[in-house]
């Protein structure tokens, strides 16, 4: 789009109008009896109404009031502005551009128009326009701030690096003394690895705002790339000076120290945070997000295992624990810490459900069976408990256990589509095709989206040989979220199979074997579709790939080898 070059009149878009036009309204009464007809043909009207539905939650309604207010008064842009505003909320991003640009025909040098067309471009993901929007608030009007933010954030997301530090360059030239300027400076710079420029802007950043300790934590990972462990030290020293209660700080502190060897000082502040974490949720909020969220699990279990010697009943600390172990696969480990989380831990839930889980990786699944159940007892109205229940019963074979069990989770949870899909599978495995396909059909209804749901019920449609266009769709389906899943394009492959088309079935199911190579049943699909061609060698190639690999029905494809072989002589 093209704006032309000239003074910019700055409208202000999104404040409180109801102080500005308290004057012509000075009571209001909402009667939702009255009919639409009897409302009166008032702008204010209609606006007032449309801010009280916005405070009530009702944006939709909100939305049809201020239509009807700028209905009224189709030349007030603030009033529009206040009608993309309740668009935007509504994340009807078109709808609102539509009106933005309206605005921006009549009044090409509206700079709230032109940042609000920056922002709904950029959410769109049309930074072009974003930018050139930008660009132009910049040029013709260099005092708006927030506009180099904007812009520069967008050319670092593209990468451009180059545009952005030319970007902040010429916001901290227009605006000395704003630390932002600076902030993002050093963090471009620390990006192209100029280490040196990098720390010297984030200083400056300091200088402007000390208080603010984000561009010391920037520089901390500066420090990190380039092992500086005395400075890391240091400075988050200082930010503990300031702030003794600082939870970040201390905890990466802590880990410096004990990462450093200083084990007495490393101690003495983790066992403090073990303590404080008793009561102190937050803390354990920041481990996770510091440490566990990263997949740093070595760094998560040296500072938990230091702060459980100043709180050993730590509930929170040990399921903490227990993931990290578990994720770096020590499970017994991991299995001592989550027995140790108690029942009334905001854990609790999943601790029980990684034991469970534990119990049946090792193969003990009347352990596992036997420790749920235990669980159950205490707490019978978790759905969660009896879909993993569920889960070991079916790993059993004991269907009709899992069945019970699967459908007392869906009782409690009637939305899950997990709970669905899983009693699904049972039913297949306990030879009710009927009732699979009907919880098959229930999955996709609650998530549509479901490919393995669509996958599922698609190939028992072509494994009947019945509803094959249907099956051909609902695979199709799948694969646009699974593209390039060996197992859903085997089930297509099979779906053509079924039809007759044999050639695009052996393209599918080589396919198929390329991605997955060592599946036995995809394998003897291959080979059933080979043997339809006639191509006898490939089809007997396949079967012995499969045979390879199949643990169950050898006797099926033992005899289809058999056959070929017989057939050659």
């Amino acid at each position: 789009m093209k704006f032309k070059s000239a003074k910019l009149i700055t409208i202000i878009f999104l404040i409180l109008f109801l102080g500005g036009c308290a004057s012509f309204v000075k009571h209001l009464t909402t009667d939702r009896s009255k009919t639409e007809d009897s409302f009166p043909e008032n702008r204010y009207f209609y606006f007032t109404e449309s801010q009280i539905l916005r405070k009530r939650g009702n944006t939709g309604l909100a939305i049809e009031y201020m239509r009807r207010a700028v209905d009224l008064d189709p030349e007030s842009l603030f009033l529009k502005g206040e009608l993309v505003s309740l668009y935007l909320q509504q994340k009807e991003n078109e709808k609102a551009l539509a009106i933005v640009e309206e605005i921006i025909k009549k009044d090409p040098e509206n700079v709230g128009a032109l940042i609000m067309f920056g922002r709904i471009k950029h959410s769109l993901k049309q930074t072009d326009d974003a930018k050139l929007a930008y660009e132009k608030i910049i040029s013709d009007s260099p005092k708006q701030q927030n506009i180099y933010l904007l812009l520069g954030s967008l050319y670092i997301e593209e990468g451009n690096l180059v545009k952005a530090i030319a970007v902040f360059e010429k916001l901290t030239t227009n605006f000395p003394d704003f630390y932002l300027g600076y902030f993002y400076l050093g963090k471009i710079q620390g990006q192209k690895r100029n280490y040196t420029e990098a720390e010297k802007y984030f200083y400056k950043s300091i200088e402007l705002k000390p208080d603010l300790d984000e561009s010391r934590y920037e520089l901390i990972n500066l420090y990190k790339i380039q092992g500086k462990n005395e400075k890391i030290i240091q400075i988050l020293n200082e930010i503990l000076e300031k702030n003794p209660d600082n939870i970040r700080a201390a905890l990466e502190l802590g880990y410096y120290y004990k990462t450093n060897g200083i084990h007495q000082e490393a101690g003495k502040i983790l066992n403090d945070l073990g303590r404080k974490s008793l009561s102190n949720f937050d803390i354990i909020i920041n481990i996770i997000q510091l440490y566990l969220d990263k997949r740093d699990y070595n760094g998560t279990i040296s500072i938990v295992e230091e702060m459980l010697k100043g709180a050993p009943e730590g509930s929170d600390l040990h399921h903490i624990a227990g993931l990290s172990f578990f994720s770096i696969k020590q499970e017994e480990k991991a299995l001592e810490h989550f027995l140790k989380v108690k029942n009334d831990s905001r854990f609790y839930s999943d601790a029980a459900v990684h034991v469970s889980l534990i119990y049946q990786s090792k193969g003990m699944l009347n352990d596992a069976v036997a420790y749920i159940k235990n669980v159950i007892e205490k707490d019978p109205d978790n759905p969660e408990y009896q879909f993993y229940l569920g889960l070991f019963y079916e790993e059993l074979e004991e269907f009709d256990n899992a069945m019970e069990v699967l459908l007392k989770a869906i009782e409690m949870k009637p939305d899950d589509a997990r709970f669905h899909f899983r009693l699904g599978v049972v039913y297949d495995k306990g030879g009710n095709k009927e009732k699979t396909i009907e919880q098959m059909k229930t999955v996709i209804r609650i998530d549509p989206k479901n490919s393995n749901a669509l996958n599922y019920l698609g190939y028992t449609y072509a494994d009947r040989g019945e509803n094959l266009d249907e099956a051909e769709r609902l695979i199709t389906e799948a694969l646009k979220y699974k593209p390039d899943d060996g197992y859903i394009t085997d089930s297509l492959g099979w779906v053509y199979f079924k039809k007759g088309d044999y050639a695009k079935a052996v393209e599918l199911l080589e396919k198929a074997t390329a991605i997955v190579v060592d599946d036995p049943v995809i394998l003897e699909h291959l080979g059933d579709a080979y043997l339809k061609l006639n191509d006898r060698e490939k089809a007997l190639e396949a079967y012995k790939r499969s045979l390879k690999f199949k643990k169950e029905d050898r006797v099926i494809v033992i005899n289809k080898m058999k056959e070929i072989i017989d057939k050659g002589r």
